[in-house]
């Protein structure tokens, strides 16, 4: 389930922006949908007219206890840091981007994965038959 950009069966182009007047933008999928969803962000960025201050980015989601929590992932200055890339940093939905500080605007951008319960069960089962075919049979030892 590695999201891999436009090439890859099942991804899309995923963008949102925040700015002083928007600040959150939440990313959520349908309850009703079984299929699996992986967010990955590829880069957070300063775009035009944002100003020379900091802009932090916060990711909110929920731990394992299921408690809201708000993690920092980008603190962003026009003059030393307008860009961040984050090598594809995995989130599952429902996820809200929030710009803790600073008036943007900032833009994220990365994939969206969106893999069918049916599509994966059919991979695992190629991938078992296969791994079957490729097992060499076992000898004897020779004495």
């Amino acid at each position: 389930m590695e999201p891999q950009g436009p090439g890859c069966p099942g991804s899309v182009l995923f963008g949102c922006e925040l700015t002083a007047s928007t600040k959150s933008y939440t990313f959520q999928v349908d309850e009703e949908d079984d299929s699996d969803h992986i967010l990955a962000l590829s880069v957070v960025c300063l775009t035009d007219g944002a100003k020379d201050e900091c802009n932090v980015v916060e990711v909110v989601g929920r731990n394992h206890e299921n408690q809201e929590i708000a993690v920092p992932v980008a603190n962003l200055k026009l003059s030393c840091q307008p860009l961040l890339s984050l090598d594809n940093f995995k989130l599952q939905p429902p996820v809200t981007f929030r710009l803790a500080a600073g008036s943007g605007p900032v833009h994220l951008a990365g994939w969206h994965r969106i893999v069918h319960r049916e599509d994966a069960s059919f991979e695992d089962d190629d991938l078992s038959e296969e791994e079957e075919e490729e097992l060499p049979p076992i000898m004897p030892a020779k004495m």
